[in-house]
């Protein structure tokens, strides 16, 4: 459990307790209107309103800081339109859009972080990270499908208004903003700093040039520990705060953004490869201290996450095998074919970022 944008969340990638199984396998086969992982949640991650459950099973609420049972998240809304972008699948794309603009959005002014299952928002706090990736999906997907959405654009332009305007900490955005209080944080989480949105958002003129590469240093110019990145950056002392356990998928999306400046991250990519070759699997989280696993977990997320770093980095061997690790964990439960389930339940990102790991191996490397 960790703090996250201003509120606890519990999922930590529902715990995969090992024990090797053959996975489904014959994704490469498929074509992409046909991938199963997109076709569990579409069947099973769907509330009556459209919006995406967080979990599988139903359970009650018990705290405004905690995600439970079918709540929906912001989060989630953006890695399904990137899954929308990377599918081109043009119907789904804009079913997110009306969901975002009928439900997320709060006074025509934010996009609060979390929804009751039947799309009421008891929150008055944003998630920058959730934010950002919205906002990048809808100036992606502008460019993908070039005519008729021009209220893309400008919905991007308003919300990220709203975040310069109410968000912004010593010349950053901070993790998130509280409308109701009018408070906000002193950090910045280095895993919400979305290089791509941001750029995508200078080239529109929304975001100037100054602000762009203050960002684009701040990652560039990180310390790390020989492996690990920081975890977050006190926007007031100027401070990069290290925690003595790091959550692998913090450190592959502050990876992966980093890498967008060009920064030598053959540290990362060499501590994956070889613990991935000598333990032949990888943990959710990891010791900073001596580079142990701190959990017994896999993460489908994980895998996700790091296929797709892999193809960054150029490394399609270990892309591939971390793919045959993610496939050993699908379909375990045969009443939800194609989904990552574990006792009769899963987390809405345990399924959303392998199907974008499963896209990009699909797609053949970063970019393409």
């Amino acid at each position: 459990m960790e703090w996250r944008y201003g509120r606890k969340v519990l999922w930590t990638g529902l715990g995969l307790l090992l024990g090797a199984v053959v996975g489904i396998g014959g994704f490469f086969t498929q074509a992409k209107g046909d991938n199963p992982t997109k076709r569990f949640i579409t069947i099973n991650m769907i509330n009556a309103n459209g919006t995406l459950a967080t979990y599988l099973q139903k359970a009650e609420s018990v705290s405004p800081e905690l995600a439970a049972g079918r709540e929906a998240l912001s989060e989630s809304l953006g890695f399904w339109m990137q899954a929308a972008i990377e599918s081109r699948d043009l119907a789904e794309f804009e079913k997110s859009y009306d969901l975002l603009t009928r439900y997320f959005i709060a006074d025509r002014d934010y996009i609060v972080w979390k929804l009751s299952p039947e799309g009421e928002a008891k929150v008055t706090t944003n998630a920058l990270g959730d934010d950002l990736r919205i906002i990048g999906a809808l100036l992606d997907g502008a460019k993908v499908w070039k005519k008729g959405h021009p209220e893309w654009k400008e919905t991007a332009r308003e919300l990220t208004e709203a975040l310069l305007n109410r968000s912004q900490n010593n010349g950053y955005l901070v993790d998130f903003y509280d409308f109701s209080r009018q408070e906000m944080p002193d950090t910045l989480s280095l895993a919400y700093v979305d290089l791509p949105a941001l750029k995508g958002l200078q080239n529109e003129g929304i975001l100037d040039q100054e602000s762009y590469i203050r960002y684009h240093a701040l990652l560039r110019n990180m310390p790390n520990d020989g492996v690990f990145y920081p975890k977050s950056f006190h926007v007031v002392t100027r401070e990069y705060i290290y925690e003595d356990k790091v959550n692998l998928i913090d450190q592959l999306l502050i990876a992966m953004y980093a890498g967008e400046t060009g920064r030598d991250q053959a540290a990362l990519h060499q501590f994956l490869k070889e613990e991935f070759g000598q333990a032949g699997k990888l943990a959710g989280q990891y010791t900073r201290a001596d580079r142990k696993a701190a959990v017994d977990y896999e993460s489908p997320s994980v895998y996700g996450l790091a296929i797709k770093f892999a193809l960054q980095m150029g490394d399609r061997p270990l892309a591939e095998q971390l793919y045959e690790r993610l496939q050993t964990f699908k379909g375990r439960d045969p009443q939800y074919p194609g989904g990552y389930v574990f006792g009769k339940n899963t987390h809405i990102f345990d399924n959303l970022l392998p199907l974008l790991g499963e896209y990009a191996i699909q797609r053949g490397g970063h970019g393409k």
